[in-house]
This record gives C-alpha cells, structure tokens and sequence, in this order.
C-alpha cells in the first residue's frame, strides 16, 4: 500500500509462517525517508512489482527494516533475517554497529545485513549527508564494523568518521559480527572490493553479465578465497498480465533450475506478487518450497 499504516503485525505473522513452511530467510529492505525522485522514473504500472530506483510513490512506506526484524525474531526460532538493504552512508557507524549486534545477539546469531548506498539524492539531502560521498562512507562503515565487534576497545581514524576508545557492548552473537551480502546491478571493482574482504554473499539484483562470476571468482583467488565460499542469491521475476493482475508462480519459478545449476541456493520471492490474499501467505509459501523442492531435487 501507499500513504498511511501498513499492517506491521501480517509482516510478523507472515515471517513466521514462513519459517514454518521450510523458508529460509525473510528479507526486508529500506529507506528512512523519500523525497520527488522517489518516482521520477515513473511509478511501477503494477503496485506488485519490485520497488526499484524512480519507480515508486513518495509516500510508499518503508517500516525500520532492524525494528521489524526484532519482532519477528521474537516469533521465530530458525529463520535467518536479512536486512537487505541497510543504508549504512545515512547513519553513524557506532551506532548502526550497536543496533546490528543487539539483533543479532538477540536472534542468537541469525541476522544477515546487506549494506549498500542506495540511489536517492532526495533521502541523502533530507539527513544532510553528502550524497557524492556515500561510496566511501560506507567504506568507511565496513572497516569500522570490523573492528567494533572484536573484543576490546576500538580506535577509528577515517576521513569521515573519528573515534577513541570505544567499547561497544554487548556484542554479537559471533565475534567478527552479522554475515554481510554485498549486491548491485553490476559487478563494479567498488562491489568487488567489498566482496573479497568482507562478504559472505552476493546479490547480483538479477543475472550476473557474461564473464562477471569469472572476474569475481579471480578477485577472491587473488585473495586467497574461494569464490565457492560466496551465498549466491538468485530469484524470481514475476511477469504481471496487467496492472490489476497477480503474477502466474509457475512461470516465475521456471528460472531457478538454472540458476541453481550456476552454483545460486537461495531464490528471493515476494508473496505479495502472487496472492493479494493475507490470509493466504502461509500456504503460498508452503507451495513455494514444494515446487522448488521439485525444481531442483
């Protein structure tokens, strides 16, 4: 929906009733706010469809993708929780680390974190942050993570961010923290970068271009990584017969056989692009695992 409250508690509901039907995770994306350019590309023909750069009302609510998470965590025991995506650039690396360590604490080591820049100029200049700057800024969160969440004291020099001393506890679950998914459209050497030294997953937003898993698997060689040692997320792409209409699974789910012989093992769903049922989330999901089940066994 657009404008007003958007029912938090279905969310939570869902969430667990799809841990119940076999998912694996749940992932929720963000943004703090939205301005103009929200829909500057035109708004999306089909409210189903993937909120993307340009497509989307200003008004489209985006809840606290951690506070959200949180709750479910209290309702679920075996789900992981993908925060996905995490505009680290509009907050401060203290204090986002905290919060990413307490709910990570909390779910007993589940939470999975994408960091990203994300596109819109409008939300950089609401929180006044230079938006030219978000690549190295979250850079800069990247590297100061890394050393908040091991024990002891952290001092921090940055061009950006400068701190002495800091303790923060608790920490999480895990010493070295959350286990961090990098994404994007394409494979740029920003993007690869960051998947060599930090990541445990990649999201490539769609199909990797020719030759990209071969440029990335040569980066993490070179670092004396296995490219192997990557989560590959892979997807569906719901096709809408028209503006009103939900989209056929069957036909959606037809890309993961392949996908799943390229090395990809999780498949992002959205519910919401096939059911406009609430009530009907649970078995939807349940439908889902089979057919993937069948798919690839």
């Amino acid at each position: 929906m657009t404008g007003g409250r958007c029912d938090l508690d279905a969310l939570v509901r869902w969430a667990r009733e799809a841990e119940d039907a076999g998912f694996d995770a749940v992932m929720l994306s963000e943004h703090i706010v939205l301005g103009p350019d929200a829909g500057a590309n035109g708004v999306m023909p089909n409210p189903r469809e993937y909120a993307l750069p340009g497509n989307q009302p200003p008004d489209t609510p985006w809840p606290n993708s951690l506070v959200l998470l949180s709750a479910i965590a209290a309702v679920t025991e075996r789900i992981r929780l993908a925060a996905a995506a995490i505009l680290a650039p509009l907050r401060h690396p203290l204090l986002l680390a905290k919060e990413m360590a307490t709910l990570d604490l909390l779910s007993h080591g589940r939470l999975v974190v994408l960091p990203t820049v994300s596109w819109s100029r409008d939300e950089y200049a609401a929180l006044q942050v230079p938006f030219e700057h978000r690549g190295k800024l979250l850079d800069e969160h990247l590297a100061a993570w890394a050393e908040l969440w091991k024990p002891g004291p952290t001092t921090f020099h940055g061009d950006f961010y400068r701190f002495e001393d800091a303790y923060l506890e608790p920490g999480p679950y895990r010493e070295g923290g959350p286990q961090l998914w990098f994404g994007g459209s394409k494979l740029h050497g920003a993007l690869v970068r960051r998947l060599v030294r930090y990541g445990h997953g990649f999201n490539p937003l769609g199909r990797p271009a020719p030759g990209e898993m071969e440029k990335l698997a040569a980066a993490m060689a070179e670092a004396g990584r296995d490219v192997r040692e990557l989560e590959l997320i892979g997807g569906t792409r719901a096709v809408f017969p028209s503006p009103t209409a939900t989209a056929d699974l069957d036909r959606a789910l037809a890309a993961v056989p392949e996908q799943w012989a390229e090395g990809f093992t999780n498949f992002c769903v959205k519910p919401s692009q096939f059911t406009d049922d609430p009530k009907a989330v649970g078995a939807f999901c349940r439908d889902v695992v089979r057919k993937v089940d069948r798919l690839v066994g």
